[in-house]
């Protein structure tokens, strides 16, 4: 059985991860891990991330860390589950250099909206840390909703009305 992740097992996986790639590679870290590492938990079920470019070593490498680590990982992002608009990449908030992998916080925005999308007690009570730490703006929540509403058919498990009437709860006035 595996462990929740805590800081300590975050970096011990990226530590892990900077001895492994063989190319310069990002790795995004998304949801538990970002709240983990940013302060506002302890602990998170799993470490969820996105590699770009994805690399093998560092995939060839998961299995084994994550027995060694006792810790869950997935390669998850709001990529997979709502559209997310052009350049997330450049919108990633640096996190550490460790070897020739750097790690970044996936865009918080997207991470915030597929939090709300999802609509667990969990993603709703981080998007509230997300704001109440001044880390997404209400305002530019919305906006960025209102750039990725017209990409929503692309993602035929979204009920649109539904979506649009969470993020106004989320983030309106």
């Amino acid at each position: 059985m595996r462990d929740l992740a805590d800081r300590e097992r975050i970096q011990r996986l990226m530590a892990a991860f900077g001895r492994a790639a063989r190319g310069d590679v990002r790795v995004y870290l998304v949801g538990g891990a970002t709240a983990v590492l940013l302060g506002w938990r302890a602990t998170t079920i799993d470490v969820d991330l996105v590699l770009r470019p994805e690399d093998d070593a560092l995939l060839r490498a998961v299995p084994a860390l994550k027995e060694e680590l006792r810790i869950n990982v997935e390669l998850a992002s709001p990529l997979d589950f709502i559209p997310v608009p052009p350049g997330w990449e450049d919108r990633g908030i640096f996190v550490a250099q460790i070897g020739r992998v750097g790690f970044f916080h996936f865009d918080l925005y997207a991470q915030a909206l597929a939090k709300v999308e999802r609509g667990h007690r969990q993603d709703l009570a981080d998007v509230h840390e997300m704001i109440a730490r001044g880390l997404v703006d209400r305002r530019r929540a919305l906006g960025q909703f209102a750039r990725i509403e017209p990409e929503l058919y692309r993602f035929p498990a979204i009920d649109a009305p539904t979506f649009r009437r969470a993020v106004n709860e989320a983030f309106g006035p």
